[in-house]
């Protein structure tokens, strides 16, 4: 592969729709890494997505699809005939077989395991025992193991024995006869030492493991936090899995950030640019409606109050600061639970006192604002009444969206739904109900 150049996704995309240009795409294509074309196909609609990926070669074909979204990679099966597909899986290692096997039909999975040895098919039933979202399904066997009776030139043995384009294979795997793991021995500790040395004397004992049945997030955090190029991944008798590399487990927390900015529009990360329009319709439309009915509930809310707005027409036109406020105020308290509990931070001897930082920060920032809003009310209206019940309201609906902006994602984190995806939604509804209702219900006290 020659050098990489800077990737230009607009110039390969524009090369896509030109077939004088079929064979300098394929020069570019040839300088990128596999992600780097997975991006550069996603780029583009699905006519010119599939004919840009029939022209790599079968391995960057495999590599390139395991590193697309899955909606992505999925609309290019629908496009091949079962020959193609056929061709496509003949030789396919067992842990890109993993990463497709979820879109692909059946029957070419069936395909691709008769054509495996009896080494991979129990490589592959190994990680099927692992859910999706655990490090044992996606442990890569591409490891350097080596037995811990073996001697320092054993292992030195090994390393010569690494390719140019062998990646974050810094460290051996040691284990004992039973394929228990031993420990991680780091290349760069062998150097200088007697051949005759056994090698269980240079194991680095501080390196961690990930367990198999570890959340993948949990694993890749603790991967990328290690120092390590690679960790070792064990079953819960102690045999090595495999390994997981930090390439990997950047890669990993990349898709999960992503993954949690995309629910916060009610989006799931893995769904095609260009996929069919009825299908992303379908999608979308889900939230669409849960909105709405947020919205109903929030009109409800107004509408009991109508007779108080028909005679105070200023509370009609304040009503929207007051709702506003607690929304921000509560999304900011949202968005830091959130990373909270992403990065593990908030347990229960925590929680309370979070509860009571939040809380306070609400009440200062709440009696701030109220007063600047109720100037502000006074000078437009020029009646203390209206500023103080607009101020009262603002205080209210600021703390209330603090109290909801810690329950709320803990409570959904407690229920199994990802906060990122309907936190906001529920918040909002939350400050919105709340600070009609105290807005327009201190306006009939008073006002009436």
């Amino acid at each position: 592969m020659v050098e990489n150049t800077p990737l230009d996704i607009e110039e390969i995309v524009r090369d896509s729709f030109d077939e004088n240009e079929t064979e300098q795409l394929a020069e570019k294509l040839d300088q990128l890494e596999p992600e780097e074309i997975a991006i550069a196909l996603e780029a583009m609609p699905l006519e010119q997505r599939v004919s840009t990926w029939l022209t790599l070669e079968k391995e960057q074909q495999i590599a390139s699809l395991t590193y697309m979204r899955v909606d992505a990679r999925s609309n290019i099966f629908k496009q091949l005939e079962t020959a193609q597909l056929h061709d496509l899986v003949e030789e396919i290692d067992v842990d890109d077989l993993i990463e497709l096997l979820d879109e692909l039909p059946d029957a070419i999975y069936q395909y691709a395991c008769s054509r495996m040895d009896q080494s991979e098919k129990r490589w592959l039933d190994q990680a099927l025992t692992y859910d999706d979202e655990q490090c044992g399904r996606y442990a890569d066997h591409d490891v350097l193991i080596v037995n811990k009776n073996a001697k320092v030139r054993d292992a030195v043995r090994l390393f010569k024995k690494l390719t140019e384009d062998a990646e974050y294979q810094e460290a051996l795997f040691v284990v004992d006869r039973t394929g228990r793991y031993v420990g991680l021995l780091q290349g760069i500790r062998l150097l200088g030492q007697p051949n005759h040395m056994p090698v269980v004397e240079f194991i680095d004992a501080e390196a961690p493991v990930v367990q198999g049945d570890m959340e993948l997030d949990t694993g890749s955090d603790l991967v990328a936090r290690s120092g390590y190029s690679a960790l070792a991944v064990v079953d819960s008798e102690g045999k090595l899995l495999g390994r997981l590399s930090i390439g990997e487990a950047l890669e990993n927390v990349r898709r999960s950030l992503e993954g949690q900015f995309m629910h916060t529009a009610g989006l799931d990360e893995e769904e095609d640019l260009f996929a069919p329009i009825v299908n992303s319709a379908k999608r979308r439309a889900l939230w669409l409606g849960i909105n709405l009915l947020t919205a109903f509930l929030a009109a409800w809310t107004i509408g009991l109050f109508e007779a108080t707005l028909q005679q105070v027409v200023a509370l009609a036109v304040l009503m929207p600061i007051v709702a506003s406020m607690g929304g921000i105020a509560g999304s900011q308290t949202l968005t830091l639970i959130i990373r909270g509990l992403a990065l593990g931070q908030i347990t229960p001897q925590t929680y309370w006192t979070l509860m009571r930082k939040e809380l306070s920060i609400g009440a200062i920032n709440g009696v701030i604002w109220a007063l600047v809003i109720a100037g502000i009310t006074y000078l437009w209206f020029g009646d203390w009444i209206i500023a103080g019940v607009i101020s009262f309201a603002i205080v209210i609906n600021i703390c209330v969206a603090a109290f909801s902006g810690v329950v709320i994602p803990v409570w959904l984190e407690k229920m199994k739904i990802d906060p990122a995806l309907s936190g906001s939604v529920i918040l909002t509804t939350v400050t919105d109900v709340i600070g009609f209702f105290a807005f327009l219900g201190l306006g009939s006290l008073f006002l009436l």
